[in-house]
């Protein structure tokens, strides 16, 4: 039951070339900074990344993807990254954007062994129609489209609908960021560093999670437990340097008032 293992670059090494990652956070808020520069040192490459977004220039997933080591992203957002908006329009990236919230639910229905549901977010448009551009040509033209996804008419309490029809996401290994854990990988997360961690575990085979402050069994509120041990297989302890070192992805401050002399 002990999931402690004694540091980030055991627990990643592993995750070999062409593995599928999914990695909690939420632009800069929450993210396993750790184990992604752990990954990234291992040199694994081809990765596919299912995030809400990937990092930003210099930072996060931003560092992998800066190496070239990313061969596919499915996300939600990805505006705060020039080097990703340039690896998509070169060709060098495999991108499949997704709604926000189908993303959520499409890693908790993976987490849970729901293998598809159905949603009305992208009826009507090229979400459920097919043709958005997930890989480019060098020459500028769509090399790899999205296919048409099935649609299907509920009756519902405001009459007939549409919905399409999502599959689940399942990623070989997980990266999530804690505040506390204990030794048996039952995570708390804090505020809004919460974000995807919970899901992006879920949906892993083998989740892995830093953690700022480790706790023995036990010492965890059970009620306060956002994320139970049985989707955590290993848990990293973060130094109280490692915990610490946070950054801000957009720093925005009211201006200094001026002040006049009687």
């Amino acid at each position: 039951m002990d999931k402690v293992v004694r540091d980030a670059a055991d627990a990643v090494a592993d995750i070999g070339d062409g593995a599928s990652l999914s990695v909690g956070g939420f632009g800069l808020c929450g993210i396993p900074s750790v184990l992604i520069a752990a990954l990234h040192d291992a040199g694994a490459k081809d990765l596919e990344v299912v995030s809400n977004n990937c990092g930003v220039d210099g930072a996060g997933l931003g560092i992998l993807l800066g190496a070239g080591r990313i061969r596919r992203v499915v996300a939600s957002y990805v505006g705060e990254n020039k080097e990703f908006a340039r690896q998509y329009l070169a060709g060098e990236l495999e991108v499949e954007l997704t709604p926000q919230g189908t993303l959520a639910e499409r890693l908790r229905a993976g987490g849970s062994g729901i293998p598809a549901f159905y949603t009305a977010t992208g009826v009507g448009t090229q979400v459920a129609d097919g043709g958005l551009p997930w890989r480019y040509a060098a020459d500028g033209s769509v090399l790899v489209a999205s296919p048409a996804k099935e649609t299907r008419s509920f009756g519902t309490a405001d009459g007939e609908k549409t919905f399409v029809m999502e599959h689940a996401i399942v990623t070989d290994f997980g990266l999530v960021r804690a505040w506390k854990g204990d030794r048996h990988g039952n995570l708390v997360f804090h505020e809004s560093a919460r974000n995807f961690n919970p899901l992006t575990a879920m949906a892993a085979r083998v989740a892995i999670a830093e953690v700022e402050e480790l706790v023995e069994p036990g010492e965890l509120d059970a009620d306060a437990v956002h994320l139970p041990g049985i989707y955590v297989q290993r848990v990293v302890p973060l130094t109280p340097e490692q915990a610490a070192d946070k950054k801000i992805e957009k720093r925005t401050v009211r201006p200094r008032p001026t002040t006049t002399q009687a």
